[in-house]
């Protein structure tokens, strides 16, 4: 649980921190055919696509707009780096462990462009100075909306439930 009474870099990282934390226990003890298993018709959320979505939107957010860094899409290099964050479709050969991999990689990457810089440092984002709290804060609903996601599409897995 994040502490109750922080300053705000502590309470913006603590609760991003928690729902990154989140994500993950979505995904513990699932083997690679559940984990690649299609919520609900149409949808075709998976628990493996939200892993590499995830960190699309961790490399998006931390690297592209917050440092300015030209890093490509993980997953299809040939999409626009500036186009909506993908991760979602799965590869033939896409694994969980894989994908948490790369994802844990990219949340490294964040931290470590973050570490010395101020919550009102900025980068760029549509032509515009956007501020790390800003991004904190976009992050931490990003993870919020799909965590929710990965609690429904674990639960028709296997019937867990849970923070």
């Amino acid at each position: 649980m994040p502490p109750l009474n922080a300053d705000e870099r502590v309470t913006l990282e603590s609760w991003l921190d928690f729902h990154r934390a989140t994500l993950a226990m979505k995904c513990e003890g699932l083997d690679d055919a559940q984990a690649a298993l299609a919520s609900v018709p149409p949808s075709g959320f998976t628990l493996t696509g939200l892993v590499q979505h995830m960190a699309e939107v961790e490399r998006n957010w931390f690297r592209r707009v917050f440092a300015g860094e030209h890093a490509p899409p993980i997953y299809d290099p040939q999409a626009d780096p500036d186009g909506p964050d993908g991760g979602f479709d799965l590869a033939e050969d896409a694994t969980l462990a894989a994908a948490l991999a790369t994802w844990r990689t990219e949340i490294a990457r964040a931290r470590e462009l973050c570490a010395d810089r101020a919550p009102t440092d900025t980068g760029r984002f549509l032509g515009q100075d956007v501020s790390l709290r800003w991004v904190y804060v976009h992050m931490i609903e990003e993870y919020a909306r799909h965590n929710g996601h990965a609690d429904l599409i674990r639960e028709r897995i296997d019937g867990a439930t849970g923070v």
